[in-house]
């Protein structure tokens, strides 16, 4: 995670791979732990799961999408058990959460343009707003160095595809995209909130996380969220106010896990 009062820049990794859930989830079948980026793109190359996709391509994908997604801040090791039993949208949530991590633009334009748009009752998001949203970005200095409008257009058409991968966005080459807001799974709340937790994170500094609002949730909403995750024994939630204190019934990510297997 980022550490606090560190903004990352806006980069183009996305144009490497967008969502790529298909593609993240066997190379999770074929990760073991302390596996380096190499280890895996030879596991992966050998094994004959990627047959339409080049050794180059191939490559790009796990050094330029999944090591930032999943092996530098070593969650691999909890999706992959997790990929095996879930459901296609549990894992494409908790995909989302580490792929907007590590691609601040991304980030954003969910928390602030996605949400506002479905908020303000519009039914789509043009080719036109994320364009907007890019160029504004790009003006407001962040970005490492100003981008050509070809770039932005680029990284335009990259978030709504992500968000179109996600199942955010319908698909399709068209210049509007309808808005399908989606309801946070349990076990992407379990998952999120002791995530959180073990990455050091205080109990309210938690509830207020940005992460959450890629589901549209605010603070109560979250609050509301945990309470519901307290009904099955998973935490104690104690709120007053804006003040939150949540008793965590868990030791670790691997209990975690175990958890959201047998659920």
């Amino acid at each position: 995670m980022t550490p606090d009062n560190v903004e990352p820049l806006y980069t183009t990794q996305l144009g490497a791979g967008l969502g790529l859930v298909e593609e993240t989830r066997l190379l999770l079948s074929l990760y073991h732990p302390e596996m380096t980026t190499t280890q895996l793109y030879q596991e992966a190359l050998n094994s004959g799961l990627f047959p339409m996709i080049s050794a180059r391509r191939l490559r790009n994908i796990i050094a330029e999408c999944f090591s930032p997604r999943y092996l530098r801040p070593n969650v691999a090791i909890y999706l992959k058990p997790v990929a095996e039993v879930v459901s296609w949208q549990s894992l494409s949530q908790l995909l989302l959460i580490h792929t907007a991590l590590a691609n601040k633009v991304l980030l954003d334009f969910i928390t602030s343009l996605y949400w506002e748009k479905y908020s303000g009752n519009y039914d789509t998001i043009s080719t036109e707003d994320a364009y907007d949203f890019v160029y504004q970005a790009v003006a407001e200095g962040k970005t490492q160095k100003p981008w050509s409008d070809s770039t932005i257009k680029r990284v335009a058409s990259y978030l709504l595809g992500c968000c179109a991968d996600y199942q955010l966005l319908s698909t399709g080459r068209v210049s509007k995209r309808t808005i399908q807001p989606v309801r946070i799974q349990s076990t992407t709340s379990l998952y999120l909130a002791y995530w959180l937790h073990f990455s050091g994170l205080g109990d309210n500094t938690l509830v207020n996380h940005n992460i959450w609002k890629l589901f549209g949730l605010d603070p109560l909403d979250v609050r509301e969220e945990l309470k519901t995750l307290a009904k099955n024994g998973w935490l104690i939630v104690q709120s007053a106010g804006e003040v939150t204190r949540i008793s965590w019934q868990f030791q670790s990510m691997e209990e975690v896990v175990n958890v959201i297997i047998e659920s």
